[in-house]
C-alpha cells in the first residue's frame, strides 16, 4: 500500500476555552477544592471538611444526583448549595448498543454560553462477564492527525475539565446502577461476576491525554480516592501518542498504568501515522518509557500496534519491534485496524497478524490481538468520532457493510 507524504501538521490548536458556567457542578471538585466552595456559600471553617467528607460520600459512593436527598446534611445547608451549585453530569443524546454487548453513549456538555451549539463527546463502555472497561474521552476532538484514527480527523475544540472527565464516569455508572443501593443493570453482554460493572477505566477516547495533562490528573485523582469511586490505579491505564514531557509527569502525579500508542518501528513511517513523531521522536520517546516511574515486570508498560496492511505488518517489522523494546518491561497489543469511511488502511491479513504474533510472543512478550469490539456502532479504537462532525449517509451504510462483512 502507498502511504501518502508525513504533511499533517504536529498538533491542532484548541477553537475554544472552557468558560465555567455561574452555577458550577460539584463533580470532580476535590476535596480541598469543595471545602473552599463551602466557604463561599458561608459555611464555617470548623465545617467545612466534615461537610465535604459527607458530599464526597453522597456524591461517589451513593451516586447523588439531587442535594435533597443528602439528608446527613442540614437543610439549612442544602438549600444554600441547592442555591449556588448543581450535580449535573454530561447528558446523555443517545444511547447505542453493539451486537456484542458494548455501549457508547453520546454525550452532551453543559453549553458555557446560552444560545450555542453544545459540544458532545463521546464514551464507550466494554464489559467482559467478569469486569467492565470505560474508555472516556479528555477532549473534544483530538489535538494530533494520526492519519489512521477517525478522531484525529475532527477539529479540536477544546479540553474538558476534570469534571467533565469524572461526569463520564458517572454517567456510566447511573446507567449501569453501579452506585450503592442501585439495582444493578442486566443485559447482554453486562458482567456477571464481581462487584461493579465499571472496574476499569482507559483514557483512550477522544483526544491526547497528555495535552490535557492537569485536568486529566485531577479527575483520575478523585477517581482513584478509596472514600469514592475508589479505582485502584492499577485498574486505570493512560494511553498517550507520544507527549514525552509529560510521561514521566503521568507516573510521578497520576501513578496509573502507561500505554503508548506506537504503530510503527521507524520515524520515517511513524511521522506519517503518528505526526507527533517529528516532535518526538521514536528513541526519545522510548527512552522516557525506560524511565517511566514505577514500571516493572508486575506493571509492565503496554505498546499498541495497530496492523495496517502492507505497511508496518511485516515480520522484519515484528523483528525490530522486539529489537525496539529491550530493556523495557511491556506487553505489546496488536489491533486489529478498525475500519472507518474514507480511511485509506485496511486492516492487515489475519494469518499475517497470527505470524506477526508469533515473532514477538517467541521473543518473550505477552503479544495479545485485541479483539475489535463496538465495530457495528463506530465504537472501536480508533473509531470514535463525535456527531458534532455527523457522518453520511453513505458513510453510515458503508460502515454498517464493513462490520457486516468483518
Amino acid at each position: 500500500m502507498t502511504i501518502a507524504p508525513a504533511i499533517a501538521p504536529l498538533e491542532k490548536t484548541p477553537l475554544e476555552v472552557y468558560v465555567a458556567p455561574d452555577k458550577p457542578s460539584l463533580i470532580g471538585a476535590s476535596r480541598a477544592q469543595l471545602a473552599d466552595m463551602l466557604g463561599g456559600i458561608g459555611v464555617p471553617e470548623r465545617e467545612r471538611k466534615m461537610r465535604a467528607q459527607q458530599i464526597w460520600h453522597w456524591l461517589y459512593v451513593r451516586g447523588a444526583q439531587d442535594f435533597s436527598v443528602m439528608t446527613s446534611i442540614s437543610k439549612e445547608v442544602r438549600g444554600a448549595l441547592e442555591q449556588h451549585f448543581t450535580l449535573d453530569r454530561p447528558e446523555v443524546v443517545t444511547e447505542q448498543v453493539s451486537a456484542d454487548g458494548t455501549r457508547k453513549w453520546l454525550l452532551k456538555l453543559a453549553s458555557e454560553t446560552p444560545g450555542e451549539r453544545p459540544h458532545l463527546i463521546e464514551t464507550v463502555y466494554i464489559p467482559e462477564s467478569d469486569r467492565g472497561t470505560l474508555c472516556v474521552s479528555s477532549q473534544v476532538g483530538c489535538t494530533l492527525n494520526c492519519s489512521f484514527c477517525h478522531t484525529g480527523t475532527q477539529r479540536l475544540v477544546r479540553n474538558l475539565t476534570a469534571g467533565e472527565i469524572v461526569g463520564q464516569i458517572m454517567v456510566a455508572r447511573d446507567r449501569l446502577g453501579d452506585f450503592l443501593g442501585q439495582t444493578r443493570a442486566t443485559g447482554p453482554g453486562l458482567p456477571t461476576e464481581g462487584e461493579r460493572c465499571v472496574s476499569n477505566i482507559v483514557m483512550m477516547g477522544m483526544g491526547e491525554p497528555l495535552y490535557n495533562f492537569e485536568n486529566v490528573r485531577d479527575a483520575l485523582l478523585v477517581t482513584m480516592d478509596g472514600d469514592g469511586l475508589s479505582l485502584s490505579k492499577r485498574r486505570i491505564t493512560l494511553s498517550t501518542s507520544g507527549v514525552v514531557p509529560n510521561i514521566a509527569r503521568t507516573g510521578a502525579e497520576i501513578g496509573c498504568s502507561l500505554a503508548i500508542s506506537l504503530h510503527a518501528v521507524r520515524d520515517d513511517l511513524r511521522n506519517v501515522l503518528v505526526p507527533l513523531n517529528r516532535k518526538y521522536p521514536i528513541k526519545e520517546l522510548l527512552q522516557a518509557c525506560r524511565d517511566y516511574p514505577g514500571a516493572s515486570n508486575a506493571r509492565r508498560i503496554t505498546f499498541e500496534y495497530v496492523m495496517l496492511k502492507g505497511v508496518n505488518d511485516s515480520l522484519a517489522e515484528a523483528k525490530e519491534l522486539v529489537r525496539l523494546l529491550k530493556g523495557i518491561p511491556a506487553k505489546i497489543n496488536l489491533i486489529p485496524f478498525n475500519p472507518w469511511p474514507g480511511s485509506q488502511y485496511e486492516c492487515s491479513d489475519w494469518e499475517q497478524i497470527e505470524k506477526f504474533s508469533e515473532v514477538v510472543f517467541n521473543a518473550g512478550y505477552a503479544s495479545p490481538v485485541r479483539t475489535p469490539r463496538g465495530r457495528d456502532i463506530l465504537a472501536a479504537c480508533g473509531q470514535l468520532k463525535s456527531e458534532t462532525e455527523k457522518l453520511s449517509a453513505r458513510e453510515r451504510m458503508s460502515l454498517r457493510a464493513m462490520a457486516m462483512t468483518d
